[in-house]
């Protein structure tokens, strides 16, 4: 198969294998419980290292940021029994966690994470469109006098 005729779900994106928890929840947005249930995060509230997540289902928790935890481990490894029914997780979002690859020395340090920033709301009806005013409405700078 080409790499033009690859599908975005099959691509596979690496991330680095020692980064810390609350960066690569952000960016994957997938939590496995301590039963192999692998939820939907809808909110993300980071507090320094602590971060309280909710689930699609409405689940909230705790989480503390490190790299050696269970959650962390099992994110890796891509251990998890099933998907939640509650949360919805949609299929193409298993099939992008499934050809995600953690490296060593290869990938992405996710250094554009939330740590220490606000609260992340990721629901689709928290989503305001912001107005863009046309080019012909803008000032235009003024020319500055030569010599």
């Amino acid at each position: 198969m080409s790499p033009e005729t690859k599908s975005k779900s099959t691509i596979s994106r690496y991330y680095r294998k020692r980064v810390e928890l609350l960066r690569l929840i952000d960016k994957i947005k997938l939590w496995p419980s301590r039963k192999g249930i692998l939820h939907g995060i809808r909110t993300i509230e980071v507090m320094g290292d602590l971060a309280r997540l909710t689930t699609h289902c409405g689940k909230t928790f705790s989480v503390s940021n490190s790299r050696n935890s269970r959650a962390a481990r099992w994110l890796r490894n891509k251990w998890f029994k099933h998907a939640c029914t509650s949360c919805g997780v949609p299929d193409w979002k298993l099939k992008k966690f499934a050809s995600t690859c953690f490296r060593r020395h290869q990938g992405s340090l996710l250094h554009e994470g939330t740590s220490g920033g606000p609260v992340l709301d990721l629901r689709a009806d928290s989503i305001k469109e912001t107005s863009i005013a046309p080019l012909s409405t803008l000032q235009k700078p003024e020319e500055r006098p030569a010599g």
